[in-house]
């Protein structure tokens, strides 16, 4: 993301410039490791509630819901693929994931299901994120928020 031509961010506030790149972007990058601590990285369409909780669909026998299932900690970025080199911020967060159920389902999917309304992808129900529908609804919770200051140092941000 282009914040104010070069990448300075002194006069910015750090906050600010995450919150923009959760707001107007799409996918995030979910790192997750197996149970034997093997990396693996995948792309999600994600909705957002607030800056701490980001929901996402996929199969229970996708390799990343798998492996959140044997380790939920989770690492998450979310950053403009498109940003001209050289000008390209984005936020990294440390979060705790899970699969949803009970009342936290029907939270979720609501949240979800407006989002994907508003991209124009149509409403999603509880019938489809449960057996025997293919997808589950998944959220990871945020606990730190990091972006990268004008001298690229990694900053905690509260967001």
């Amino acid at each position: 993301m282009n914040h104010g031509g070069e990448r300075t961010y002194r006069e910015q506030d750090l906050a600010s410039v995450a919150r923009d790149i959760i707001d107007s972007n799409a996918y995030m990058t979910l790192a997750t490791a197996d149970e034997n601590g093997r990396p693996w990285a995948s792309p999600v369409w994600y909705a957002a509630e607030g800056y701490a909780h980001f929901y996402w669909v996929s199969s229970p026998e996708a390799r990343h819901s798998r492996n959140l299932a044997a380790r939920p900690e989770v690492g998450v970025v979310i950053f403009d693929s498109q940003a001209p080199v050289g000008t390209g911020q984005g936020v990294y967060m440390s979060a705790i994931a899970e699969e949803l159920a009970g009342t936290e389902l029907d939270l979720g999917i609501g949240v979800f299901s407006r989002r994907s309304q508003a991209h124009g992808a149509g409403g999603w129900t509880r019938e489809d994120v449960t057996p025997p529908a293919r997808h589950r609804l998944y959220r990871a919770t945020a606990s730190e928020h990091y972006v990268l200051d004008d001298k690229d140092r990694r900053t905690l941000v509260s967001v």
